[in-house]
């Protein structure tokens, strides 16, 4: 589904990546792990578009994207949830999810067409803490609960593979455990998951874990 094949990545003239390469199959759950500075986000940004210079091939679904913009690439099924949530703080929860909805009522998943109405019912599922709280502005909510949200608006936009950025940092440990859950759950519907994060609750279940180390990828680790 994915492929990442000698991808190096600068700011200005330092250089931030160096040939990384990594593939993440179709129903495939692969963490990269790193300390702070490693190249997790930077790796992350350039797939989905937003990062720096580049230089490698990334390919999606048997296509070369990497001089594609970020929003063409969410169209062929890239979605991307950032570590900073980037939720509009003064819009209630139905109002976030409703922004990133495809226009204008149905969406295509496959061969499979969605409306609205059946996304907002399978985000509500996914993340049922959420249903109660429509009418609840982004503002109000704790990480935790901005977290799920932030996933679930991603989600509205059909994503075949979903890209994350450490999805449980500072988060309450009991709201990890539902992320986490949520998350296993889009895996065993057959979504790609890349997800750079930490926490052992998702290394442990995923395909491969790797690991970034100064721009470079390390151990290719099966759990």
């Amino acid at each position: 589904m994915l492929e990442v094949r000698g991808l190096s990545a600068w700011y200005g003239a330092a250089q931030a990546l160096f040939a990384v390469s990594l593939h993440v199959g179709q129903g495939e759950l692969v963490v990269l792990e790193g300390l702070n500075g490693a190249g997790k986000s930077t790796l992350l940004q350039s797939i989905i578009g937003l990062g720096p210079k580049l230089q490698g091939e990334v390919i999606f679904q048997g296509r070369q994207i990497v001089q594609c913009p970020a929003h063409e690439r969410s169209r062929l099924g890239l979605g991307f949830v950032p570590e900073d949530r980037r939720l509009f703080a003064e819009l209630t929860v139905l109002e976030n999810l409703l922004v990133a909805a495809r226009a204008p009522l149905v969406h295509v998943r496959g061969e499979q067409r969605v409306s609205t109405k059946q996304q907002l019912e399978q985000v509500f599922a996914l993340f049922p803490a959420l249903q109660p709280m429509q009418k609840r502005r982004a503002l109000e909510m704790s990480g935790g609960e901005q977290q799920m949200l932030s996933i679930a608006r991603t989600l509205m936009t059909s994503p075949t593979l979903l890209l994350m950025d450490e999805p449980c940092e500072g988060i309450a440990p009991v709201l990890v455990e539902s992320i986490r859950d949520a998350l296993l759950q889009l895996k065993s519907q057959g979504m790609s998951l890349l997800i750079a994060e930490q926490n052992a609750l998702l290394a442990a279940h995923a395909d491969r874990v790797i690991t970034l180390v100064a721009g470079q990828t390390g151990a290719h680790l099966t759990p």
